[in-house]
């Protein structure tokens, strides 16, 4: 079902509560895509990665080749949090400072510092780093995967481009408010010849109007990004979001949760993926285990009775490396 579901789109999501094994299935799903051909790329947004342990082979925030006899069609990539909100203040920085008198130089690297450790700097620099993400890897690849943060972090990430889209439309309607209130209070203090040279040319353009304009173009870039973000976030003909857990108490209430987040947003829940199940016939000790669990998931289906769900059973050994992932993938 879980493969069914990547083969007819361009970008999955795999969330859930940590420990649910989010990592393996998003990286059997990505393998199983490169077997039949499809290139694919397997991200992980969760800052405690395990992509590179479950691979058995250092990864770190750039594309690396995955897989053996796939081609070079599977790659993986984590992102680096820190290294991300450094750029992302890196690149802020030198914007404000091109655009602010020489004098605050000094002024706009103590707020950078303070932004550093402000709340949702790493949230928003994180975004930056998918944004830029989806948009290459739909041109670089037939699926993008990303094996994301527990639940709590990944319902603010998947609101944030909404939230943001909106922020700065509301940013730009103010400015558009105080360029025009700045131009008319300079209009009050120019002659009506001023600006103009003795050959009746036009005079240089205000300093003043080519910083708001370049402040307004950069907002809109950012605008239009964010909104193409949105835009393949909530089309659920390009994106589905799969949502891990096992079937215990928690996990199930804390997917009920997320679903309600990630409908609420606009984003399409595909699957529910039941890991690690306990199988039947296996001695009285799995049999209760198995009993108890079958309780938790009748809660489940009775708060989201058409989501698709899917159940994995409790394998014998870890699954580490490309061979136990493709035995996984044969249970999707």
């Amino acid at each position: 079902m879980l493969l069914r579901l990547a083969t007819e789109r361009r970008v999955l999501f795999l969330g859930g509560k940590g420990g649910v094994g989010k990592t393996t299935v998003a990286s059997a799903v990505a393998l199983a895509a490169a077997r039949e051909g499809r290139r694919a790329l397997v991200v992980s947004t969760d800052p405690a990665h395990n992509l590179g342990h479950l691979w058995g082979r250092r990864i770190g925030d750039r594309s690396t080749r995955l897989g053996d006899g796939v081609g070079g069609r599977l790659m993986g990539l984590e992102i680096d949090p820190d290294a991300t909100t450094d750029r992302h203040l890196k690149d802020v920085s030198q914007t404000v400072k091109r655009l602010m008198p020489e004098n605050l130089a000094g002024e706009v690297d103590k707020h950078m510092d303070l932004s550093r450790r402000s709340p949702g700097t790493h949230e928003a620099a994180v975004l930056e780093r998918m944004t830029e993400l989806v948009e290459a890897g739909m041109e670089e690849f037939d699926l993008v995967v990303f094996d994301t943060a527990p639940s709590g972090h990944t319902a603010r990430l998947m609101a944030l481009p909404e939230m943001m889209t909106a922020w700065t439309d509301g940013l730009l309607k103010r400015r558009d408010r105080s360029a025009k209130l700045g131009a008319a209070m300079r209009g009050l203090d120019r002659d009506a010849d001023r600006g103009k040279t003795l050959l009746g040319n036009a005079a240089p353009r205000d300093p003043i109007e080519e910083r708001d304009d370049e402040i307004r173009s950069i907002l809109l870039r950012r605008r239009d990004r964010l909104a193409g973000l949105r835009e393949v976030l909530t089309d659920s003909a390009v994106c589905s979001f799969a949502i891990v857990l096992a079937a215990e108490r928690l996990p199930v209430l804390e997917t009920i949760e997320l679903h309600q987040e990630l409908t609420r947003t606009g984003v399409d829940v595909g699957a529910l993926v039941v890991n690690k199940r306990s199988p039947a016939g296996r001695g009285e000790f799995l049999e209760r285990r198995r009993a108890l669990e079958a309780e938790h998931l009748r809660t489940l289906r009775t708060a989201l009775p058409t989501v698709p769900l899917q159940e994995v059973p409790l394998g014998e050994e870890d699954v580490v490396g490309p061979e136990a992932l493709e035995r996984f993938a044969a249970l999707l």
